[in-house]
């Protein structure tokens, strides 16, 4: 069996009660005791919870990686609210950059995502680097070789803005297009990268997409907000 990789991206969402509830949850329902040892979890939640998740995970041994959300493309200095590599780099071991929603809401480019994945692959904090399209990764080829150069140490995400979850009418690409989608990923970096989907992944079509060969896990937003839906979409996957 291949290894899965289930990556939750809580967004702006919970508070620190509600973070608690969760953490206690996967204890309660005994995670680290599930048969784990070909997956990988990673959580992302907001950046203020990242040291508190980060103690309770330490101090109740539970299989849980974490990842934070977005990360500056700049170093220590004078950047207003940014957070830098070195302060993730004491919490967290990936980071999710190209975001659909940070291109829509805060115009991000694809010259500040390609920044930020240089300077994770030099930090050794991992890249979880979302692709809108194939238009998208073209560009980044095109501009820049790092992708090719570090590609064993990026995480790959297919994942189509119209498929994600947010209050809308969206809908999970069909898994044979997304299969299709990430095996181009693949060929166009010129080598087999580790590729996962995103996009209104949950519970019941989780095990649809990582049974394909292309697909080594999900992205998952709506689904890992309650505990219970993401302990069982982890079960299935």
């Amino acid at each position: 069996m291949k290894k899965r990789f289930i990556i939750a991206n809580w967004k702006s969402y919970k508070t620190v009660p509600e973070v608690h509830e969760w953490l206690r949850a996967m204890v309660d329902a005994e995670l680290k005791n599930l048969n784990l040892e070909e997956k990988d979890i990673i959580v992302c939640p907001p950046y203020l919870y990242i040291p508190i998740m980060r103690a309770f995970i330490d101090d109740h041994v539970l299989p849980l990686k974490l990842g934070i959300q977005d990360i500056s493309q700049f170093g220590e200095g004078s950047y207003t609210g940014a957070i830098n590599v070195k302060q993730a780099g004491e919490f967290v071991s990936h980071a999710i950059v190209g975001h659909s929603e940070r291109r829509k809401y805060f115009y991000e480019t694809d010259a500040d995502v390609l920044a930020k994945v240089k300077t994770l692959v030099e930090n050794h904090i991992t890249p979880i680097l979302c692709i809108s399209d194939i238009k998208q990764l073209e560009f980044y080829l095109k501009e820049d070789t790092v992708l090719v150069d570090q590609a064993s140490e990026i995480i790959f995400v297919y994942e189509p803005p119209s498929a994600i979850s947010g209050g809308g009418a969206f809908h999970a690409e069909t898994p044979e297009i997304a299969n299709e989608s990430a095996g181009k990923i693949s060929e166009m970096i010129g080598k087999q990268v580790l590729t996962l989907y995103g996009g209104s992944v949950n519970q019941d079509n989780i095990a649809s997409f990582v049974t394909l060969e292309n697909i080594a896990g999900g992205l998952v937003g709506q689904a890992s907000l309650d505990a219970q839906k993401f302990m069982q979409l982890i079960q299935n996957s």
